[in-house]
């Protein structure tokens, strides 16, 4: 039978945030494949573990999926880990993640830490619907090609940063966006963690007194969305499709959400024309 293919999220910072499970896993596997050696050795050496190790990283991705996914199908379990997070999240895994998938292999996940949502969760910013942009590109016109292409994205925006772009990138995000709530997350779950909140602008303007050593996070709010249009008492159109629902069954409250959704309607007032075309 083929192995077990285990996606295993490791700590972002603080070595307390492991849990019980990827300990167990880790334990338990065959092989890790891991982004960084170094780093996940010394993670097991803080854990008392000792497995065979095999190199994983972004230029090697293609180059090494079919070999361990050659070792799944002989039996071998193994756990995927990158240097910090959850494997696959702006990290090395997709492809082997696809490889596995064609082949057919069992692949479990063991969750934990994400810099993504560890900051969303205090950033202040609207997590209802958000959109993770990643690293945005390094040359600064591809940079703000990029961000001018997300200026009316309604939903917040989440991206990963460098220590030594960010100035750049929050001038670059200032100008494509202009005043907006923001924040900026460092050394999450570490010592000197730290999530600074303000206006988009401002925070432009106070980039250099950020002082981050590793990677950071950087979230927008989103542009303000449209009002949604109001209805016309005499949408004979409208009026007749409400009907129509409500003869299929379709409750007062699901033809004005849908309605309001499908057609850019204030919803509010389809519901009140719903009423009282039931009177």
């Amino acid at each position: 039978m083929a192995g077990t293919l285990y996606v295993v999220a490791t700590p972002i910072g603080n070595l307390g945030d492991l849990t019980a499970r990827a300990i167990e896993t880790l334990r338990g596997v065959d092989l890790i494949a891991a982004e960084d050696t170094r780093r996940t050795g010394r993670l097991l050496a803080h854990l008392g573990i000792t497995k065979p190790l095999r190199s994983y990283y972004d230029a090697v991705e293609s180059e090494r999926a079919p070999a361990l996914v050659a070792d799944l199908l002989a039996g071998r379990s193994i756990a995927l880990v990158s240097d910090a997070g959850t494997p696959g999240i702006a990290d090395p895994g997709y492809r082997l993640l696809q490889a596995a998938i064609a082949a057919g292999v069992t692949i479990v996940p063991i969750p934990g830490a994400s810099a993504v949502t560890t900051f969303l969760s205090v950033s202040g910013l609207p997590t209802d619907r958000f959109v993770f942009e990643g690293f945005l590109p390094s040359r600064a016109a591809e940079r703000r090609r990029r961000l001018a292409a997300l200026a009316a994205e309604t939903r917040t925006l989440v991206f990963y940063e460098s220590p030594h772009r960010l100035a750049d990138s929050l001038a670059d995000m200032a100008a494509a966006f202009g005043s907006r709530a923001a924040a900026v997350g460092r050394e999450l779950t570490k010592l000197h963690e730290e999530v600074v909140r303000d206006d988009l602008v401002v925070l432009a303007g106070r980039a250099g007194a950020i002082v981050a050593k590793g990677e950071v996070v950087i979230g927008v709010a989103g542009a303000a969305e449209a009002e949604p249009e109001e209805v016309r008492a005499d949408d004979e159109a409208l009026a007749a499709e409400i009907r129509k629902r409500r003869a299929a069954g379709m409750s007062a409250r699901d033809v004005a959400d849908g309605l309001a959704r499908e057609r850019g309607l204030n919803r509010r007032a389809v519901y009140r024309l719903v009423v009282e075309l039931e009177r």
